[in-house]
């Protein structure tokens, strides 16, 4: 039994760790060379990243969210599985994950939209789970703009659809506690999005660069 809590905290510090990391950070040092987070905020980071890097640049930035969340993912699933619980660790460790891109504790636990990692951890529940959630997310963003709806929407999603796929009583509190953390976390964007005043994704371009030139 002890054995098991060692290789659960061991996975929860990776999980937590990884969720924290900053995801521009990472690609401005590693992939990019250029510091990401002075382009600007919002719909002007946006255009103004896309004129510099173009779409092929998104599909940079989505790839190292990407490993980035999988790795705790893969390190949960390695280490419970000495224990024969492969599964549960890796929904444990998307659980953390989440938490850890929810509240950042290397930036006083003021995180962000968590929903790469929400699908992530979906598809660590499940494989139908994070297909729904994945195509959920993608289209409510997409359609309405609203990244905080998008995200709010694909975890209802992951309740229902967990209710119906996941037979494993454990991995499906893991799921159900993943979803509410997110639930939690966008309590002020629901606010927000009440009262019309959450910002929403532009996808026209930013030209006040030009007046710098």
């Amino acid at each position: 039994m002890i054995v098991y809590w060692i290789l659960l905290l061991i996975t929860a510090l990776f999980a937590y760790l990884f969720g924290s990391m900053d995801t521009m950070v990472l690609a401005s040092n590693f992939v990019f060379h250029r510091n990401l987070l002075r382009l600007g905020d919002e719909s002007r980071w946006i255009s103004n990243f896309r004129r510099l890097f173009g779409w092929g640049g998104f599909a940079r930035l989505l790839v190292v969210e990407v490993i980035k969340d999988v790795i705790p993912i893969l390190i949960g699933s390695i280490l419970l599985g000495i224990k024969g619980h492969a599964d549960a660790g890796r929904a444990f460790a998307g659980f953390v994950l989440v938490l850890g891109r929810l509240w950042p504790a290397l930036y006083r636990f003021r995180g962000s939209s968590a929903w790469m990692a929400m699908i992530v951890a979906a598809f660590a529940a499940a494989g139908s789970v994070g297909a729904a959630v994945m195509v959920v997310t993608a289209a409510a963003i997409a359609v309405t703009r609203y990244v905080s709806l998008g995200t709010l929407l694909g975890a209802v999603v992951y309740v229902m659809v967990a209710v119906l796929a996941v037979d494993d009583a454990l991995l499906l509190r893991l799921a159900l506690l993943t979803a509410a953390l997110v639930f939690v976390r966008h309590i002020p964007a629901v606010i927000r999005l009440i009262r019309r005043t959450e910002p929403r994704l532009s996808y026209q371009e930013d030209i006040t660069y030009k007046l710098d030139e």
